[in-house]
């Protein structure tokens, strides 16, 4: 597993409307005030066990104001599935995706680092897998961490 984490002053995460149904559409996942925004991707091999691994490094990790973690001021944080995490760009102009789990795979180990996360004490908010969407974040400091389980 890889995430991507940034500190940040807010974030928020919207989606269009499936189809032609604007019911579907409009933000999904917020957060407001200092928390991280956090792009997880999924190989394959990926486990439950790499996923609790994973949310107990994101609830812990001290890089909040004052080397904080989310565990320690509550903190809320940002979920966004990202299987473009596993890209690969190395060879000609168009990256591959044959590192990135498929969504059948992928989809409940993301579940799983949001569950592990909220047994944990955190409060969580996601995207929508699958969905085409739009993040928006003010990063703090710029901060941002690359992290792999």
């Amino acid at each position: 597993m890889r995430a991507v984490i940034q500190r940040v002053d807010g974030a928020s995460v919207t989606v269009a409307g499936a189809g032609d149904d604007p019911a579907t559409a409009g933000t999904v996942g917020e957060i407001i005030g200092e928390g991280l925004c956090v792009l997880v991707g999924v190989t394959h091999g990926d486990t439950a066990e790499k996923a609790a691994q994973l949310a107990r490094k994101l609830w812990t990790l001290r890089i909040l104001d004052g080397e904080k973690s989310c565990s320690d001021v509550n903190a809320p944080l940002l979920v966004i599935s990202q299987f473009t995490l596993y890209g690969d760009a190395r060879k000609g102009r168009r990256p591959t995706w044959n590192a990135a789990a498929p969504g059948d795979v992928a989809e409940p180990l993301v579940d799983e680092v949001v569950a592990r996360l909220r047994a944990l004490g955190a409060r969580v908010e996601t995207g929508r897998f699958g969905a085409d969407m739009r993040v928006s974040l003010t990063n703090h400091g710029p901060f941002t961490v690359l992290v792999e389980v």
